[in-house]
């Protein structure tokens, strides 16, 4: 028994040294020192020492047993650490090697059109306001001149949440939030999003809009003319000629479209003209009387103005862009241009 059990030590010593992985040292373990392992087999055969030397092969069982639990223990720790060597040698940085360049984001062409054209007005004394996209009847259409059996109606081809809920079809409404708030003199722009059910090159479901108004005493359709005409030459440059056309919107009366020189054949008739030598880049106009009652001010007293115009339509015709689908496709080439 005792040279069994000598032999049964150096046999594992050797098969513990051998492994190479913590998995192959735990089937080792399991071989040696399990329920049904080797030592327990040799202890099986206990029962048929003598009295005197059952104590003297127990103790030799338990210092086999502790002997080849420590060599397991040491080399578990050295599989640790060669495991640990290689995944640091695995991991290593090459400081040789180039950086990753951090690529950096730009603002999109809609965001920048909107903040430069604001920044225009503002610097012609507008202020800037905003207002719900989700918006009243009434602020979206009556206030301004479009009772429910109005024909205008039809122009929005408008999302409605309920019979008084709208998804809003222009900044408008902003322009009668402010009014109600404030007396004259008034001064505002407002940016923002607008929906309406049109989806093809030139039209989208969502867009963005600004629109503008002035309220004061005196106001005419001259200064109308002054400050548009200050805004398109300073966005699109002192050579680019303008004109006012005559037009109907019911919340204004005189109303008029302004157009500038097409700037793709700079005013020679082209495709995207339609040889015109025109492009319709606002709809603008003296506020109607019927919109002063709606917020109670004096038609009698006051006189105002007001504009509007669509944010992608001007970045269109600022960049060249002829398909209003690619300013929302996140194409990262096309947006790329604007950087």
């Amino acid at each position: 028994m005792k040279q069994r059990l000598e032999q049964l030590l150096e046999s594992g010593r050797q098969a513990i040294l051998l492994t190479q992985s913590d998995a192959a040292l735990q089937e080792v373990r399991v071989q040696l020192l399990g329920r049904k392992g080797e030592l327990t087999a040799l202890m099986k055969g206990m029962g048929a020492l003598s009295a005197d030397e059952r104590p003297v092969i127990g103790a030799l069982v338990n210092t086999v047993k502790d002997s080849l639990d420590d060599l397991i223990t040491e080399r578990s720790a050295v599989l640790r650490e060669e495991e640990i060597a290689r995944k640091i040698e695995g991991e290593r940085i090459d400081v040789t090697l180039p950086g990753r360049r951090v690529s950096l984001g730009s603002r999109h062409p809609i965001t920048q059109v909107t903040q430069d054209v604001s920044a225009i007005f503002a610097s012609l004394g507008f202020g800037i306001e905003e207002g719900p996209e989700i918006e009243k009847d009434f602020y979206n259409f009556e206030a301004l001149n479009m009772p429910k059996d109005h024909p205008a109606r039809d122009m929005q081809d408008t999302f409605y949440i309920s019979e008084d809920v709208v998804l809003r079809t222009h900044t408008s409404p902003v322009q009668i939030r402010t009014m109600l708030k404030h007396q004259p003199p008034v001064r505002v722009i407002a940016p923002g999003t607008v929906y309406r059910r049109d989806s093809d090159i030139t039209h989208s479901p969502m867009f963005h809009q600004i629109e503008g108004f002035l309220v004061d005493r005196n106001v005419t359709f001259g200064d109308l003319k002054g400050v548009l005409s200050a805004f398109v030459t300073r966005y699109f440059g002192d050579e680019i000629g303008i004109r006012f056309r005559p037009s109907f919107f019911p919340f204004t009366e005189p109303s008029a479209e302004v157009d500038m020189q097409c700037v793709i054949c700079g005013g020679k008739g082209c495709r995207v003209c339609k040889d015109s030598g025109w492009l319709e880049i606002l709809g603008s106009g003296m506020i109607d009387p019927e919109v002063f009652k709606s917020v109670g001010y004096d038609s009698a007293i006051y006189s105002g103005f007001a504009f509007g115009m669509g944010v992608e339509r001007i970045a269109m015709l600022k960049y060249g862009v002829s398909d209003l689908r690619l300013f929302f496709g996140n194409d990262v080439r096309f947006l790329q241009q604007f950087v």
